[in-house]
Order: structure tokens, then C-alpha cells, then sequence
């Protein structure tokens, strides 16, 4: 049974008709609303504060209806049918409150690994209105995600500049295309009321006839926030950033609020996720009733235009130094043995050979080439300062190939946008996440890891326990206090937009299959490691 297959059995009627069939439970033997029923509604007529709509639950009709029984006591079938249809659309909105409102079908977004254990929502809305607590169901609702009070504190916060006079005008032309430092632009007043507004201006500052270090400050704060380059130059992406209206940002951390509800927490005292359009990894853990964040790095993902990362979650279950890359089909035809056929010796130079069932060659031959084609042999790197996957790869074994791994190019993580890869996740400090996935297996020292990342042969480090790695989507995201805004890389947002106009789903269980098993090892006297053979 799967995590959304379990939200329906949960949260469908079934589970209450049993216990509740013989009374009321917002009503009481008059007919009258009782508090809780006030306050239950009052959760679907401000469903948007969740980023949810009231109208997916008829939140308004209720509120009249509610508000009549409140006036003239119903008689009993009215009162049964207003309390069983108060019923379902609380539940309704619980479920969606913790488990998303979106099919994850409908966002290619697939998550199936253990997650921490959820709240039967029937039992605790039972409970709480047992106690008098009615607010303690809704409480128990709210997604586990530490991030997630964080983005519905900014959803407040943007919802309330919606009709700030900042945004009533046009910012004007910029002079000469930018803004520079001693610049004089008749906009100025209008941009250091928007910083303002949005707290990367302190209030109350001062605003000058020119572009100065204070206004700077505030628009590198901006830029920062908003995945610009923090140069304090206002040019046509920082201007473009600054006209986005406090509505379209509202929505944007709302889907991004969704995007929590449909991402399990990980039951694994330890985990990793990487935020895709944030290019962003984070080593995050368990502790105290919360998640800390231990380790956070910058990483490439796939290609937006043909070679997406995709989103899911599997578990890390070892790691490979020192790796060889077995260049995918699709690649080898498209990229390789053109560039072989072009220049024979891009074989030897970035030291790749034939691999077949006649063993290993590095001849370029017609024969070989055309058997890459035909799918008869493949094409590998070897281990070295050229392959494409650097020194190290952490494997997660799934059936779309995707893993993370170092790169030779590291100039690359320097870029803002950084969406280069063919579909994996490649990682700036791979000896930092080494260490930390390797934690608690003392054997294997940084020193250890150095030496292995620089074999001519690949050195497996099997995982004492498997470390679940999340692939996931978020446009809003908290970090380090601070919101901050990304573009919407593949596209995302809209397709969740989309999702969310659908019906409810109907949740059926899939099955997970079971992971491939790492290389066989094989001991070495005085270490615990294994060499892969290809």
C-alpha cells in the first residue's frame, strides 16, 4: 500500500461510519453548530492561508449553513446530512492538508520508500473532538516538513502586498539598459519602496537622488534571494524579477507548499535531498523531534531542454571510487561514435575503450563503432582525471540510471544556472558527502577516501545503512531564514497548476521493486573494500 492509498483509507468515511453511525458529531440533540463545528468550518473558509482553496470544499456553502442551523434548529434528517457532509469535507481537507490535493501522477513526480510514520487523521479528528480539542486534529494534519511553517508565514506575508502602492506603477525605462552605482533613474523612489516591502531594504531608510551603497546593498539582498547574480546592478533579469507582482510570488510559495505535502519525510534517521530547480543537496537528519540540515552544496542537474533530472526516491546503498563510465546507448549514438568518427583518436584521449563479449579493446574499427550502434558492445571511460563522473559516485540503484557523481568540469558550479548534466546529479564537494553518508564506519577516513578517489581501478564502500535520497521540486524555498525564489527550470509549477484544476485522485498502490544489489565484494587483508570488476 502506498503513502497516498494509505491517505484514503485514512481519511475516507469508512473509517468513521463504524465508531460515529449513532451520533453527531458537530451538531448537537437540538440541531445547533456546536464550537468545534464553528471552528471546523472556520479551517475551510481560510483553506487559502494552507495554500488550499476553500471551494474544494464547499467551505462557503457550509459557513450558511452552519450559520442557518445556528438561527433555527434542523430537524433531525436535515442535521444528519449536514453533519456527514461537514464530515467528509473535513476530512477531505485534512487529507489534503498532509498528503497533497495533487495527483503525484500528474507532476511526474514518483516517491514510494518508507517515510516517517503519519497520523490515522480519521482517529485524531475522533480523538480531538473527544477532548474538546478540535484544533489538535488540524495540528496533527500539518505537514511534517520543518520548511513548511516557514513558507506559510510568507505566504501571509506576500498575500498582504497585494495592494501595496509599490506595485500600483511601472517601474520606468533603466538609462542605458542598467543601473549602476552614482546613477540617477526616476525610479528610485518606487524601487526602495518595493525592497522595502519585501524586508531586503531596512524600513525607514533614508532614499537618495542617486543609486547609492544602501539601495545597492538592498538589491544585491534581492538578487540573492531571487537566483540572480548578487552584482547590484539592476539589468533587465533584476528588473524583470522586481515587476513580479506580490500575487504571482504568493502563488508560487503555495505550490511550493503543495510540493511538500506530496514529498515524504523519510523515515531513515538520515537522508539526502536535492532540490532540482534550486540546484541545491542537502544532507539533512533526524534529531529531537525535527530535521537538521548537517551539509548543503551546489549541484548540476539534467539539461531543461531534452535531459531533465526526475524526481523521485531511492536509497543510496554504496558508494564507487575511482569509477568507470559505461557510456549510456543513447549518448554513445548520439554523441560518442560521432566525435570517435570525426576524430579517431577522441577515443584514446579521453581514455575510452570497446567493451563486448570478446572483452575490451581500443581499436577504432568500423566493426567496433558499428557494433556500438547495433547495441553489441558499449563504450566506457576508464577511471582517470578525464571521466565525466569524475572520482566518485554514489549509487542509488533505479531504473532510470540516475545517480550522483563528481564532475572534472568544476568551473561549472559556478554558473546561476546550472542545468548541464544528462539527467544525473553531479555534486561540488563529494569528499564532504563521503564523510557524512560514511559516517559511523570509522574505516573509512578522509584520507582513505582520497586515496581511493585516485585508483586506477574502481573501490566500492558498501553503506552500513541505506541513506534515502529525495529528488524533488520547489520554486519557494527557506533557506538559512531567508525566502528565496527560483525559476521554474522544467517547467514544474504550471504542470502542478494543472494537476491541482483535476478531480481528487483516486490513490492505488504500486510496488516498489526491489533495488539491484551492489558488486560482490571482496576483502582485501587490513581494508574492507571491494574492487568492481566490468
Amino acid at each position: 500500500m502506498t503513502r497516498h492509498t494509505r491517505r484514503w483509507a485514512a481519511c475516507g468515511l469508512l473509517a468513521l461510519a463504524a465508531p460515529w453511525a449513532q451520533a453527531a458529531l458537530w451538531l448537537d440533540d437540538a440541531g445547533h453548530p456546536r464550537a468545534a463545528a464553528r471552528e471546523a468550518v472556520q479551517w475551510l473558509t481560510s483553506a487559502e492561508q494552507q495554500g488550499l482553496r476553500p471551494a474544494d470544499y464547499d467551505a462557503q456553502q457550509l459557513s450558511s449553513a452552519l450559520a442557518e442551523a445556528e438561527r433555527h434548529a434542523l430537524p433531525p434528517g436535515a442535521a444528519t446530512q449536514l453533519d456527514e457532509r461537514l464530515t467528509r469535507h473535513v476530512l477531505d481537507y485534512l487529507g489534503d492538508l498532509r498528503h497533497g490535493r495533487a495527483d503525484p501522477a500528474r507532476v511526474q513526480a514518483r516517491y514510494d520508500s518508507a517515510t516517517a510514520p503519519a497520523p490515522d487523521l480519521a482517529a485524531s479528528l475522533r480523538d480531538a473532538l473527544a477532548r474538546g480539542q478540535v484544533h489538535d486534529a488540524q495540528r496533527a494534519a500539518l505537514p511534517p516538513w520543518p520548511q513548511y511553517a516557514e513558507l506559510q508565514q510568507a505566504l501571509a506575508h506576500y498575500r498582504g502586498l497585494g495592494d501595496h502602492p509599490a506595485w500600483q506603477a511601472r517601474l520606468p525605462a533603466l538609462p542605458g539598459g542598467k543601473l549602476q552605482p552614482g546613477q540617477r533613474w526616476a525610479g528610485l523612489p518606487v524601487l526602495a519602496e518595493r525592497l522595502q516591502a519585501l524586508s531586503d531594504l531596512p524600513a525607514g531608510s533614508a532614499v537618495a537622488d542617486t543609486y547609492d551603497a544602501t539601495l545597492q546593498d538592498a538589491v544585491r539582498a534581492f538578487q540573492r534571494r531571487h537566483a540572480l547574480a548578487d552584482d547590484g546592478v539592476v539589468g533587465k533579469a533584476t528588473l524583470d524579477a522586481l515587476a513580479v507582482p506580490p500575487a504571482a510570488r504568493a502563488r508560487q510559495i503555495a505550490l511550493a507548499m503543495e510540493r511538500l505535502r506530496l514529498t515524504p519525510l523519510p523515515e531513515a534517521l538520515r537522508f539526502v535531498s536535492v532540490n532540482v530547480p534550486e540546484f541545491m543537496l542537502r544532507a539533512q537528519r533526524h534529531e529531537a523531534g525535527s530535521v537538521r540540515e548537517d551539509l548543503k552544496m551546489r549541484v548540476i542537474v539534467g539539461k531543461a531542454l531534452d535531459t531533465r533530472t526526475p524526481l523521485f526516491d531511492e536509497d543510496m546503498l554504496w558508494i564507487e571510487f575511482s569509477p568507470y563510465w559505461n557510456i549510456p546507448a543513447s549518448i554513445a549514438r548520439k554523441e560518442t561514435v560521432p566525435k570517435i568518427r570525426a576524430n579517431p583518436g577522441y577515443l584514446a584521449s579521453q581514455g575510452m575503450e570497446f567493451v563486448g563479449a570478446g572483452g575490451v579493446s581500443t581499436a577504432v574499427t568500423p566493426e567496433n563503432l558499428a557494433a556500438v550502434l547495433a547495441g553489441q558492445q558499449r563504450i566506457r571511460q576508464r577511471p582517470g582525471p578525464k571521466n565525466a563522473l569524475g572520482d566518485i559516485k554514489f549509487m542509488l540503484p533505479n531504473n532510470q540510471n540516475i545517480y550522483l557523481h563528481h564532475t572534472p568540469s568544476t568551473g561549472l558550479f559556478n554558473r546561476t544556472r546550472r542545468d548541464f548534466s544528462h539527467g544525473c546529479v553531479r555534486i561540488e564537494e563529494p569528499v564532504a558527502l563521503a564523510l557524512w553518508v560514511l559516517h559511523g564506519q570509522p574505516e573509512w577516513t578522509e584520507e582513505r577516501i582520497r586515496q581511493s578517489m585516485g585508483l586506477p581501478r574502481p573501490v566500492i564502500a558498501r553503506l552500513a545503512e541505506p541513506v534515502p535520497v529525495l529528488l524533488t521540486y520547489q520554486t519557494a524555498v527557506v533557506d538559512d531564514g531567508l525566502l528565496r525564489f527560483v525559476p521554474d527550470l522544467y517547467g514544474q509549477d504550471a504542470l502542478l497548476e494543472q494537476a491541482l484544476k483535476q478531480p481528487r485522485p483516486q490513490r492505488l498502490a504500486s510496488v516498489k521493486t526491489t533495488p539491484t544489489a551492489p558488486p560482490p565484494l571482496h576483502t582485501r587483508a587490513g581494508a574492507a573494500e571491494s574492487i568492481a570488476a566490468e
